[in-house]
């Protein structure tokens, strides 16, 4: 299929008044034009740049999104437009018989009969990130991003506003925001060349800034796990999932289908489906992951909600024991820093003991390895841990070595290598005391 050509518009700057011509796209066909599809993504498709004074504005138009592989055919006319109906399904019918008509004669064609229509465009961009194997929670953390991006470009010329507004936000710029700033500066197409010069100046100015240098080593970690969960063995692969949780953003599901997308193009089709239904596996298996986090998190509230409301907190934690978890340590971390902002001391005050004693509940069920290794892992310094064992030496045991090196082990499956690396430098001077 021949790639569809922006629309030149006339429009004037409403910043400085300029006239100036720009381009539009209202039908964006990702199988022919794939790099069209991250411009839209980030925020900087159809948005127009002056010339004169470098001010950016999002032009509103309707949009047509196919995506054959997929057979997405999605559709978003915005409301300020006022488009009649009967306008509305002419330029649908329009697009879409253009679109049959340019497919090969076998390729299946019934989805663009019945295309699917959004109120709002970020409800049609999560339908593009849904078809992708991105879960919910990544989808709202990537429209953050993508806001942030959009705050960032709109006062890059304003070294003053820029600089204030990193300050507010630099919580928010981490190593997964840069690798998405990255992928949409690379994947703009050359018709939004003055969208990509402002992505461009917004990164610079980053990496002034704060820095990005951990994005490389996120990206490495992305990398990584994108090759142990393609090659794990099946009933290995929620195990791998649980361990690789924190690392499977939007970079890695965005990872996994540039590797679906390249075994298309080279050909291999049995390869693309396995790679697509093992996406699915893991999609399935990260929102169970993060369905029984919630409940977990949930059950924490409810039993620390119950003992503050007991005349003695500390009692009625000690009778409810066995309900004492990593929810509830979590719960309750939640309420004290939220305490702490909203400047709730006296309710500080009242979880502070309660952290203790929920501390000394879960470690009572530990084995004396276990209970010492956590003494370890507390130590603020290397130099401090190495002490430690040298005042326990009756601690030292070849199980105590051998679980050093198995949660060492762990660490590493969960791609933690600075943890890992920890544990294994426990492990051999522990070993070394044992001679």
């Amino acid at each position: 299929m021949p790639a569809v050509a922006p629309q030149p518009v006339q429009i004037t700057c409403p910043a400085c008044g300029v006239p100036f011509r720009a381009n539009i796209y209202t039908l964006v066909d990702v199988t022919d034009q794939p790099a069209l599809k991250a411009a839209l993504l980030s925020g900087q498709l159809n948005v127009a740049v002056c010339p004169n004074c470098g001010a950016g504005s999002m032009l509103g138009a309707p949009l047509i999104y196919h995506d054959a592989r997929k057979q997405l055919c999605l559709v978003y006319f915005p409301q300020e437009l006022n488009a009649r109906p009967e306008d509305q399904e002419r330029f649908i019918g329009e697009a879409t018989s253009f679109l049959i008509r340019s497919l090969p004669a076998d390729a299946p064609r019934a989805y663009l009969l019945a295309p699917r229509r959004f109120l709002t465009l970020p409800s049609l961009l999560d339908a593009i990130l849904e078809a992708d194997g991105v879960s919910r929670e990544t989808l709202e953390r990537q429209r953050a991003y993508v806001d942030l991006i959009s705050e960032l470009a709109g006062v890059v010329s304003d070294e003053e506003q820029f600089s204030a507004l990193v300050a507010r936000r630099r919580a928010e710029l981490t190593p997964e925001f840069f690798a998405t700033l990255e992928a949409f500066i690379q994947a703009v197409p050359d018709s939004q060349a003055a969208s990509r010069d402002v992505l461009l100046r917004v990164y610079e100015r980053l990496n002034d800034l704060v820095g990005a240098g951990e994005a490389e080593a996120e990206a490495e970690e992305v990398s990584q796990a994108v090759e142990r969960l393609m090659t794990v063995a099946d009933d290995q692969l929620e195990q791998a999932v649980a361990d690789l949780r924190p690392v499977l953003d939007y970079g890695f599901f965005q990872a996994w289908t540039e590797r679906i997308e390249a075994a298309q193009a080279a050909g291999q089709a049995g390869e693309a489906a396995r790679l697509t239904e093992r996406r699915a596996r893991i999609l399935a298996l990260v929102e169970e992951l993060d369905r029984e986090t919630q409940e977990l998190f949930e059950a924490g509230n409810a039993l620390l909600a119950e003992v503050l409301e007991a005349p003695d907190a500390l009692a009625a934690l000690r009778e409810r024991a066995e309900r004492v978890d990593q929810g509830f340590m979590v719960a309750l971390s939640a309420n004290a820093a939220a305490a702490q902002r909203s400047g709730r001391e006296d309710l500080v005050r009242r979880l502070e003991p309660l952290a203790a004693a929920a501390v000394e509940i879960i470690q009572s069920r530990l084995s004396p390895e276990e209970r010492f290794i956590n003494e370890l892992l507390l130590a603020e310094t290397p130099k401090e841990a190495t002490a430690l064992l040298r005042k326990n030496v009756a601690k030292i045991t070849p199980d105590l070595v051998k679980k050093l090196n198995e949660l060492a082990t762990q660490e590493e499956g969960r791609a933690n290598p600075t943890a890992a690396e920890r544990l294994r430098q426990l492990a051999r001077e522990a070993g070394a005391m044992l001679f």
